[in-house]
């Protein structure tokens, strides 16, 4: 097949786009052309047809009235995207589109000429933008179902969107339009869930069109087990923002005796919660900064186990599978779909959501139990070999790509 694969970041940015690059990486390792589309960004690896990207778009970046209107109206229907997917399709003439993350920079205007074309198409969720106008179901930092039903007025009233009232009153707009008043995302043959939880969700909040499961993957063969550790440390892997939870990690670790945390990842929260450590005189805390490829699993196979303390649903980390593939247990948040990888005293402990005292106790748990932890960790690395490996994944990939192609043919003949 010929395949073009979408998301706005194509560089390894966050999870949307390093599960987007894997599934390319299957499709072409099976001998299936793919060809990349997305948004111009300086850190884009070279890639072909890379002229027909949409224009780069920074939506935290400060600019002209002119230019935030401008923006603005992109997201309601951009008409580069649209005109530069029907050059890329003109182009290269592909069997099928798999979407990912492709609100706001890109946009779902895209729709319209791929379906102009009777082309099968699947978008893969990576968050909650179907149903949620913030995409994090979080308002005033707690989990939020308001807009259940097309509610999506309550973005506008709560200020989900960076605290931002225009912002969230365009995302409101786009909602309604989108969903509303075009139905454009009807236009979509087939979703795809990473975990039965935002599967289940989306479902529950009225978005409609057929949702398949399929959880996120990894090629066994990059990850290296060490089941053993190095040091009495224990890690957090990811962004560093309110809603991971890791200011609630670093109070449960306060006063552990003998144990370190490393916290590996960036983001808005970073310098406050370095702060905070420094004032309070929490000597167990360590912050790495970004690290990625081997240098991150040198640190995580030097390390017991892994934390991740989220207190928003998380759909399917890559996290968490990532630390099982390395052969370390993880200690998860009670929430999203944290535990449908996290399995009590099998791969890990879990613990309810924003809780230090719980949290604190989970952690001394594993430390009580220490000679469990590589029984956990290998445990979780069979899981990975088993359920969540590249093979796996790509078989059941191309029953839902037949499925979604059956429907795209149901609709023409209709």
């Amino acid at each position: 097949m010929k395949i073009l694969c979408v998301n706005k970041f194509l560089y390894r940015k966050g999870g949307d786009a390093i599960s987007t690059l894997t599934t390319g990486e299957i499709l072409q390792h099976k001998g299936h052309e793919v060809i990349f589309w997305g948004m111009e960004h300086p850190d884009n690896p070279d890639y072909r047809y890379s002229n027909l990207f949409v224009s780069l778009v920074d939506y935290n970046g400060t600019g002209s009235l002119v230019s935030k209107a401008k923006a603005a109206m992109d997201i309601l229907y951009s008409f580069e995207a649209r005109k530069k997917m029907s050059a890329i399709l003109n182009e290269i003439k592909p069997d099928l589109v798999h979407l990912n993350n492709f609100a706001h920079q890109i946009g779902p205007s895209v729709l319209d000429e791929i379906k102009k074309r009777d082309i099968p198409t699947v978008m893969t969720m990576r968050d909650y933008k179907m149903v949620c106008p913030a995409y994090t179901m979080i308002a005033n930092g707690e989990a939020c179902e308001r807009c259940t039903g097309g509610r999506y007025y309550h973005c506008g009233i709560h200020k989900c969107t960076k605290g931002s009232l225009f912002k969230s009153l365009v995302n409101v707009a786009e909602m309604y339009l989108h969903h509303r008043v075009l139905h454009i995302y009807d236009k979509i043959d087939l979703y795809i869930s990473p975990s039965r939880f935002l599967k289940n969700k989306v479902e529950e909040m009225g978005l409609k069109g057929e949702v398949a499961y399929l959880p996120n993957c990894v090629d066994v063969n990059g990850f290296e087990p060490a089941y053993k550790w190095q040091e009495r440390s224990i890690v957090y892997v990811g962004r560093i923002s309110h809603e991971k939870g890791i200011e609630t990690l670093i109070h449960a670790v306060k006063g552990i005796a003998g144990l370190k945390l490393k916290i590996i990842g960036d983001g808005p929260l970073k310098e406050a919660l370095e702060n905070m450590v420094r004032i309070e005189n929490i000597g167990n805390v360590a912050f790495l900064g970004y690290r990625t490829g081997q240098d991150l699993h040198d640190e995580i196979r030097k390390s017991m186990f892994l934390v991740i303390p989220s207190e928003w649903y998380e759909n399917n980390p890559r996290t968490v599978i990532e630390a099982f593939a390395l052969g370390k247990p993880v200690v998860g948040a009670r929430i999203g779909g944290i535990p449908e990888l996290v399995k009590d005293l099998e791969t890990g402990l879990t613990y309810t959501s924003g809780d230090v005292e719980d949290l604190k106790e989970k952690i001394e748990l594993m430390l009580d139990a220490i000679d469990r932890i590589p029984e956990m960790g290998k445990l979780a690395r069979a899981h990975v070999e088993q359920e969540l490996n590249s093979e796996v994944h790509y078989h059941r990939l191309m029953e839902l790509y037949h499925r979604a192609a059956e429907k795209a043919a149901m609709h023409i003949n209709s």
